[in-house]
């Protein structure tokens, strides 16, 4: 980013920084190169998002906080915000949004920008009662920021029936670096107890209910009886690993199913991959189907979010309804059934072709930044 344009704008960026998907690469390719007397990264937690920021010469302030919602980091934040005159707060996920909101109260003058960079609805599924009064307050929070990035159309609809004033609201699609050429492949396929003729699918999703992983392993299992030979890596960690693979066992999956927990090589496991899949109940703009594309592999997945806009027909990949088994089964046939007949790399290179024109990570900064300078 260039300071050209935006002498008198000081923007911090909030984020809890625990995440490791999504949000997290969204944030650190939006700050990357940044000008760092402009953009700041507040996070509270010094986790994996800490370390990447660092690393790609982002400024970063740890803020750290005693538990999750530790409500006495507030005055830390103001004294930051009016140390550093501030213009602009930026936040991203639900904790940041809460703190959003309180510092708002105080500095009307400064703008509240947030991302909604996933379902509010779902952020707390299968929490019980508490998830359920976190959800109501964080759809009441979502009313109160001055502007929002929305990384879908169908996010800027969900925040529309929340009764926002779609003014408001900023659409952008997520973006990557296409020119960042992908890590040399040193794993190996027997590495990772697969064979050589093996059809391996990958799946990066945290091990969480929004991700209907049961939903990919009901579909496995019953692609499994035509092909054996179908390989499904889980690529991610979360709470639900102990029940999925109670799952697994009990579906007699052992030998299709393997639990590979949080990595960091994914562009390695895409390369040694015939396939992404993506089974999510919801989602905004899934920045793991763009890494796909970049590794030229083509994809499953729900219908969920902005994802249309990335595979808009069976030229770039396969588009199955939510929660439909029977669905996600005949598309991993069909892939199956490409890959031997040799059109499956094809699909791959199309939707490459199609996700680096239109998905780039410079279209996604200059969108960001002219709605930056349009707000102010």
């Amino acid at each position: 980013m260039k300071k050209d344009g935006i002498s008198t704008m000081k923007v911090l960026h909030l984020n809890a920084g625990n995440d490791t998907g999504g949000g997290m690469t969204h944030i650190l390719d939006l700050l990357e190169n940044s000008d760092p007397t402009v953009f700041t990264l507040g996070i509270f937690e010094p986790g994996p998002i800490y370390q990447k920021a660092l690393e790609r010469g982002i400024r970063v302030k740890l803020f750290a906080t005693k538990k999750r919602y530790d409500l006495s980091v507030i005055q830390r934040l103001k004294k930051y915000i009016e140390a550093e005159q501030m213009t602009m707060i930026h936040t991203h996920g639900a904790r940041a949004n809460l703190y959003g909101y309180l510092l708002k109260k105080t500095y009307r003058e400064c703008k509240w920008v947030t991302t909604l960079h996933s379902n509010p609805y779902d952020d707390f599924l299968n929490r019980g009662l508490k998830g359920k009064a976190f959800t109501k307050l964080h759809l009441w929070l979502l009313k109160h920021p001055d502007y929002y990035f929305a990384i879908s159309n169908r996010s800027k609809e969900l925040l529309l029936s929340n009764g926002v004033d779609g003014s408001k609201v900023k659409t952008i699609f997520n973006g990557i670096d296409f020119n960042r050429q992908m890590q040399s492949c040193t794993l190996e396929r027997k590495g990772l107890g697969l064979e050589a003729n093996d059809f391996v699918i990958a799946m990066v999703a945290r091990l969480t209910p929004v991700k209907g992983h049961r939903i990919a392993l009901e579909a496995i299992s019953r692609v499994m009886a035509k092909a054996p030979q179908v390989k499904l890596l889980l690529i991610g960690d979360g709470f639900l690993e102990q029940e999925l693979k109670a799952f697994v066992n009990n579906k007699g999956l052992a030998k299709q199913i393997k639990f590979l927990g949080y990595r960091q090589d994914i562009d390695a496991l895409l390369q040694i991959s015939d396939l992404h899949l993506l089974s999510s109940l919801s989602e905004n703009f899934p920045i793991v189907l763009l890494e796909a594309a970049r590794a030229k592999k083509p994809v499953i997945s729900t219908d969920v979010g902005g994802v249309c806009e990335l595979i808009p027909s069976k030229d770039y990949g396969w588009l199955v309804p939510v929660k439909d088994v029977d669905a996600l089964a005949l598309a991993i046939e069909e892939a199956i059934n490409a890959h031997y007949v040799g059109s499956l790399k094809k699909i791959g290179e199309n939707l490459y072709k199609h996700a680096s024109r239109w998905f780039s990570v410079e279209h996604f900064r200059e969108n960001v930044m002219d709605a930056y300078k349009n707000w102010t």
